[in-house]
């Protein structure tokens, strides 16, 4: 009986085929993902920045800068431009944004309370603010009262001119009673000092601001809580020092009262009809009531 021959099994050589076609698709999936996920809706994400900073600027949290912000929906803001936890803004009228809002918090002082206490520095200080030997002026951090080195300190030293303390306890009489922190602050000129008893400008003027806090506490009562005391030397000027002018009126000591920050006011019944801040691109929340339990009764 003759052997029967097998029949040649045909070999496929382009099954490689298959394996690579799967890997380029899955390779075009993977490029198609990175390329959608990158694509991001600058415009959303502007006007998202947008809110965040209106927030911040009407809690007063930052101080105001030169960030400008688009007014209208149609107006374009830039992706690039964007600074979302940057100071707010400076030249935009946030009334056209945002409704004002009643007791916002603010880390501004009471300009009421720096108005009155001002006045009454000046009356007190009127003949020395004539003579200019003392001047007044206000800061973000309350009211400043300079005194100038001509009217209380001589040249190189930090002890009071035998007049100064007159001055001095009428400025007491002014701040004792008053809940508000001191701080002391010797300044002086870029002129370098060198003698037996202070080595350069930072210790002389150190031991200036020392002397008004020493005086304030022993002769006139005053809570060692509520005093700093602050040299600067001559990094802190009022005028330039390339004239003699400029350097007698950096050559001084500041009583910086620091004013308290006037606490919030909310007017519940104004709160209850404000309107709810609309911004472009931001969806009002939806509040749904909790559902009842039924095993509860």
């Amino acid at each position: 009986m003759a052997r029967r021959k097998r029949k040649e099994e045909h070999v496929n050589h382009e099954r490689w085929l298959i394996s690579y076609a799967d890997f380029i698709t899955l390779l075009f999936a993977f490029f198609v993902v990175l390329f959608s996920s990158a694509q991001v809706d600058h415009r959303k994400v502007g006007q998202l920045a947008m809110a965040i900073q209106v927030a911040f600027q009407q809690m007063g949290v930052f101080e105001t800068s030169n960030t400008r912000m688009p007014l209208d929906k149609s107006e374009p803001m830039p992706f690039e431009k964007v600074q979302v936890v940057e100071n707010s803004m400076r030249d935009t009228d946030l009334s056209q944004m945002v409704p004002p809002m009643k007791g916002v918090i603010s880390n501004q002082p009471d300009r009421e309370e720096i108005e009155a206490i001002r006045k009454a520095m000046e009356k007190t200080l009127a003949k020395q603010i004539q003579r200019q030997s003392v001047g007044i002026h206000e800061t973000g951090e309350g009211l400043v009262v300079s005194l100038r080195e001509m009217g209380f300190f001589d040249s190189g030293s930090a002890q009071l001119k035998p007049g100064a303390e007159a001055t001095l306890e009428q400025i007491a009489n002014v701040l004792r009673d008053l809940p508000e922190g001191l701080r002391i602050e010797g300044h002086t000129d870029n002129v370098p000092i060198h003698n037996e008893n202070f080595p350069s400008n930072w210790e002389l003027s150190t031991a200036r601001a020392t002397e008004i806090v020493k005086l304030f506490i022993t002769r006139y009562g005053f809570d060692p809580a509520r005093l700093q005391a602050s040299g600067y030397a001559e990094y802190h000027p009022t005028a330039s020092n390339a004239t003699e002018e400029g350097r007698a009126l950096n050559r001084r000591v500041d009583i910086v009262i620091l004013v308290r920050e006037k606490p919030p006011t909310v007017n519940m019944a104004d709160a209850k009809t404000q309107e709810p801040l609309d911004l472009p691109g931001l969806s009002k929340p939806t509040f749904a009531a909790p559902a009842s339990d039924p095993k509860r009764k």
